[in-house]
């Protein structure tokens, strides 16, 4: 049957991300399958991940109990049903922020931020991924500014924003660190707290969480 074809297709796929270590398919493992939600990134993709994991994983998001119950729920269901349960899903957004040393954007996000480095590339290294809990930052070198810096400011153009329960903790966390904030904690109109932080190259983050 064509749609059970793809969520085979879909299984392989998802072996194959394991396999080349694609970070963003370690948290969809980690959420979906219980043995892996005690480990982080790098052990979930350490970790063996066969085809079976993999179809368990498929199975499991349509809220089956297994690969063999999935597969018996598809067969018998109608192809416009079917269609709807093969549809591919999003994994996760990352926001990709321009640098010119990312050695000392790295430092800045963990040491000020309280990030870590999910991987750095390239001799000397030219890309990375930072991360702190759900939030993920891909740091890319460049040589000169992707955007006007003063229009940039002017205009208050951010390259990210992080939403999280109460921005307030967070923000007292960054101050005590000595971060430079481009804008500080304040309540929005639409009643969301939120503050700015600009980083070594003058990418600005947004952080957003409930009001008071």
């Amino acid at each position: 049957m064509p749609n059970f074809e793809n969520l085979k297709k879909q299984a392989k796929l998802y072996l194959r991300w394991h396999r080349d270590r694609h970070y963003p398919v370690a948290a969809r493992i980690r959420a979906v399958l219980p043995r892996f939600r005690h480990l982080n990134d790098h052990e979930v993709l350490a970790h063996s991940f066969k085809l079976s994991d993999a179809q368990e994983l498929i199975a499991r998001k349509a809220r089956y109990e297994s690969w063999k119950a999935l597969r018996t729920g598809v067969l018998t269901m109608t192809d416009t049903q079917a269609e709807t349960l093969s549809r591919p899903a999003l994994l996760s957004a990352e926001p990709q922020l321009f640098v010119t040393d990312l050695a000392a954007s790295c430092e800045f996000y963990v040491d000020k931020l309280g990030f870590a480095v999910a991987f750095s590339y390239g001799e000397p290294p030219f890309y990375g991924q930072v991360f702190r809990d759900g939030a993920r930052l891909n740091l890319r070198c460049l040589s000169s500014p992707a955007i006007d810096p003063k229009l940039r400011d002017r205009e208050h153009l951010l390259a990210a924003s992080i939403t999280l329960d109460d921005a307030k903790p967070l923000f007292l966390e960054f101050q005590s660190a000595g971060v430079a904030f481009h804008q500080t904690l304040r309540t929005e109109p639409w009643g969301a707290r939120t503050f700015i932080v600009s980083d070594p190259d003058g990418n600005l983050i947004l952080f957003s969480g409930k009001g008071a």
